[in-house]
């Protein structure tokens, strides 16, 4: 595999979608979402949850992850929700963990608005913000709103800025749009290990109202 997130080559593929691909189906129990024509995977039922998909490294050992997915805001996101654990709704987007008990390895949020600061659900990253975030995901997220308007609607769908891509970030987003590395996450484990890696699509509200709907995603170790 060639070099990927500055860290060289040697990465093993465990998890790939594009939903693009007519012959491919929403993984886990992800249901499939079509909007202006165009499919799409999302957290299914009438509630707040997460949905869970597993990729597993087959026996491989590994002290680096590397991954990107293309998701999109849909209706009224919030963000991070600081006083929640790992292991429950703690954000509206993607959270991403390895083995069990989960361990946190990248964090990805979709925040409500992308040109205001409006309350708490908003990017911890953003100009001003003050909004808190849980100690176990320290550095180790991204924080994006597909919404450039300053309302919001349930049902509302907004494709043409995908989130945690590093671009068109507002002059409130900027300092989430710095590293790098985006779209894609990196994170480098102390210790190797065998652990499985869960990806879950999270919103405290029921799909409906908020979610991030994903379109795309790669995710390899090494």
């Amino acid at each position: 595999m060639e070099e990927l997130c500055g860290s060289g080559g040697g990465w093993t593929r465990i998890g790939y979608l594009d939903t693009s691909d007519a012959t491919q189906s929403c993984p886990g129990n992800l249901a499939t979402l079509t909007y202006q024509g165009v499919r799409y995977c999302r957290r299914p039922g009438s509630k707040g949850s997460c949905s869970s998909v597993s990729f597993w490294p087959n026996g491989i050992n590994y002290t680096q992850i590397c991954g990107r997915i293309t998701a999109f805001q849909y209706g009224n996101t919030d963000a991070n929700h600081p006083q929640v654990d790992l292991d429950s709704i703690y954000v509206d987007g993607i959270s991403i963990t390895r083995g069990s008990p989960r361990k946190h390895v990248w964090t990805l949020m979709s925040a409500l608005f992308d040109n205001i600061l409006y309350g708490v659900d908003i990017c911890p990253c953003y100009v001003g913000s003050t909004v808190a975030k849980q100690s176990f995901i320290g550095d180790d997220y991204y924080c994006e709103s597909g919404n450039p308007d300053s309302y919001y609607q349930s049902g509302v769908m907004y494709p043409n800025d995908p989130l945690w891509d590093g671009k068109q970030c507002t002059p409130l987003e900027s300092p989430c749009c710095t590293n790098p590395n985006l779209p894609w996450f990196h994170k480098t484990l102390p210790n190797s290990t065998s652990d499985f890696i869960e990806m879950r699509l999270c919103g405290d509200e029921a799909p409906y109202a908020e979610d991030t709907p994903i379109s795309f995603y790669e995710i390899y170790i090494k």
